[in-house]
């Protein structure tokens, strides 16, 4: 017997109850979970736990096989959100990034974090920095790093000079937007975006808005919140930017890159969250310095190979000492407690004259 619309849709409203009443019971057994973190002493977010349980879970649904069966990124996105409500019941998360509404960090926050969290909007990296590290906020997101135009230099700094530790990492695909306040290009006179928008779209300005001025900004979002008041201004920025200014979209996709990707990692003190535990697919990431001598850095790399740690990134940043001096930033593949991983860091420990390890955190999807 063929199934109507309506037979369809009594259905789905059956099994929303079902799901509503499983989501309460999984709520309630969080919140259990909880008081006994509580009573512990322990804490309530786990990154590690959090990544295994939603691995766990892409590995069962790949095994389901239907038309109707969830992808797996959005398998990862619905279970974000329902342990971001969990938390929630005990209290929300302060999460501090860079602002105001609508920015690529506070998309990266909420995908990481899910929506359930208390905002904690900045107008610069430094303030994130600076309220993650007085507790203003627990949790600080800042990107890294973008696959166009490379390092976030000043957020390296940062992890340098302050008493933050990585605990996550996020990495999304950035589409970067042209927004102003009617739809179209005529009359463009002034481009507003940060630094990093503005140099990931310079070909396309230079073809389509030659004779416009470029001029930088703290944020994209604070590029749109600006040209929502100018009729001659336009921004670069992100979609849901244009819909909280209420800015047309006058191009889209306007970035020279189609596959234009930006990391963020998630940072706090210690003291609110110790190092993630191992979770299979994890990350650990230096900065070291070596003593300037011929072959130094070569030597630096060696307990890597001996011990069969792979490296995914090298970046190197002046010391600011005056001396031509550097420090190295690096990611490894794999956590410390793992025996190769933690014989080749104390290896690269005793040659190095600067050792810090920034953070060991579960790898991105």
């Amino acid at each position: 017997m063929t199934k109507t619309l309506s037979d369809l849709r009594v259905q789905i409203d059956a099994l929303d109850l079902e799901l509503l009443a499983l989501l309460n019971r999984r709520a309630g057994l969080a919140h259990e979970v909880g008081e006994l973190k509580k009573g512990e002493g322990s804490v309530v977010f786990r990154p590690e736990r959090e990544a295994q349980v939603i691995g766990n879970l892409q590995q069962a649904n790949a095994l389901t096989r239907n038309e109707g069966t969830l992808k797996p990124e959005s398998v990862a996105f619905i279970w974000r959100e329902i342990m971001s409500a969990c938390r929630a019941l005990e209290a929300p998360q302060r999460v501090a990034y860079l602002g105001p509404a609508g920015t690529f960090s506070e998309e990266a926050a909420l995908r990481f974090f899910g929506s359930s969290i208390a905002h904690l909007p900045c107008s610069s990296f430094d303030e994130v920095f600076q309220a993650t590290s007085a507790g203003s906020a627990e949790y600080g997101v800042v990107p890294v790093e973008n696959s166009t135009e490379g390092v976030v230099t000043r957020s390296l700094d940062l992890l340098l000079t302050t008493p933050l530790h990585i605990v996550g990492e996020i990495s999304l695909l950035v589409r970067h937007h042209l927004l102003r306040a009617s739809n179209s290009l005529e009359g463009i006179e002034v481009v507003l975006a940060h630094p990093q928008a503005l140099a990931q779209c310079q070909q396309w300005l230079t073809t389509h808005l030659p004779h416009a001025e470029r001029r930088a900004v703290s944020s994209n979002a604070e590029g749109a919140r600006l040209a929502a008041n100018k009729p001659t201004w336009a921004a670069i920025a992100s979609e849901r930017a244009g819909a909280t200014f209420g800015l047309h979209l006058a191009a889209r996709a306007i970035q020279d890159d189609a596959f234009n990707r930006t990391r963020f990692v998630v940072v706090c003190l210690p003291d609110t969250l110790p190092a993630p535990g191992a979770s299979g697919r994890d990350c650990t990431s230096l900065v070291v310095s070596v003593p300037n001598r011929p072959g130094a850095v070569h030597d630096m790399l060696v307990p890597l190979k001996q011990h069969g740690v792979s490296m995914t990134r090298f970046e190197s940043r002046p010391a600011r000492s005056g001396q031509w001096e550097y420090f190295f930033y690096i990611d490894l593949q794999g956590h410390p407690s793992e025996p190769h991983v933690q014989a080749a860091l104390a290896d690269l420990q005793n040659l190095c004259a600067f050792y810090k390890v920034l953070g060991t955190y579960p790898l991105a999807d």
